[in-house]
């Protein structure tokens, strides 16, 4: 009998990745639900041999979307996975128990995951620090704030909290070297923006000190160094981000506008 819960995947031009994340839950859970954020390749054509419940919309805020998408489910229960997300089968089993038999007042749980480099696990440097993976839409909503154009707040309806899971997802983070850089540049630009537009204050000093701190705290606190060259790597490439998105955001706080889209050049929003 399928868990009685929804699997609500966002996608763009995943026609590489969507279909082993589709398999990882296709006849385990009761109802798979795909936001296509106007793909232009064969991902809707992938997912249509999985769910006809396939919705196109433009992700112009990631909360809003992620609540649209709850809306659209059948279940209360949510279960939120990306494309380059992969549920294991301890994972599952634990999250089919949860639901079944967990406290009435928990409404989110959050799953440690095991990120990868290409081919190369990060067991270690804090890459499996826990994100959320299922909560009760009755009782729990992203946040649609402006300024929150990467990774939204949740809004808990008062009494109800958050549990934490033990087995971890999958997560296949960045295809290469190279797919990190480009991540690194489109995140920073995105948690820049955040900044400007709530308002942050982000002096230089505090901000070089977040980029050396990033780097120190997962390669020798973390212990990133136990997963070799490429655990350098993604620790260096982590604290560029910090370093990145200051320097971005100070050139949106000097020229006073953000970039909407990485796309838009110049031709960026005023405040």
């Amino acid at each position: 009998m399928a868990v009685p819960l929804s699997v609500v995947i966002i996608a763009k031009n995943e026609q590489g990745r969507i279909k082993d994340c589709l398999e990882s839950v296709h006849g385990w859970a009761d109802e798979i639900v795909v936001l296509d954020d106007e793909s232009t390749d064969n991902t809707r054509a992938i997912a249509g041999g999985f769910t006809d419940k396939i919705f196109i919309r433009h992700m112009e805020l990631e909360g809003r979307h992620r609540n649209f998408g709850a809306l659209k489910a059948q279940h209360e229960w949510i279960l939120l996975l990306d494309c380059d997300e992969r549920l294991t089968d301890e994972l599952k089993k634990e999250i089919e128990e949860t639901i079944k038999n967990g406290d009435t007042k928990i409404a989110a749980y959050w799953a440690p995951q095991i990120n990868y480099l290409g081919d190369v696990p990060l067991n270690h440097g804090g890459w499996s620090s826990p994100h959320i993976r299922i909560y009760n839409r009755k009782y729990v909503k992203w946040s649609e704030a402006d300024y929150d154009v990467i990774h939204p707040g949740l809004k808990y309806t008062e009494g109800y909290k958050s549990g934490n899971l033990k087995y971890k997802t999958i997560h296949y983070s960045f295809r290469n070297v190279e797919d990190f850089i480009a991540k690194i540049n489109r995140y920073s630009t995105l948690e820049a923006t955040k900044w400007y537009l709530d308002g942050r204050k982000m002096p230089q000093g505090k901000a070089m000190w977040r980029a050396w701190d990033r780097f120190f705290r997962r390669f020798i606190a973390k212990k990133g160094y136990k997963d070799g060259y490429y655990g350098f790597v993604a620790a260096t490439l982590s604290g560029f981000h910090e370093f990145a998105a200051y320097s971005k955001y100070k050139e949106m706080k000097e020229k006073g506008y953000y970039l909407k889209t990485p796309s838009q050049g110049q031709h960026g929003q005023k405040k």
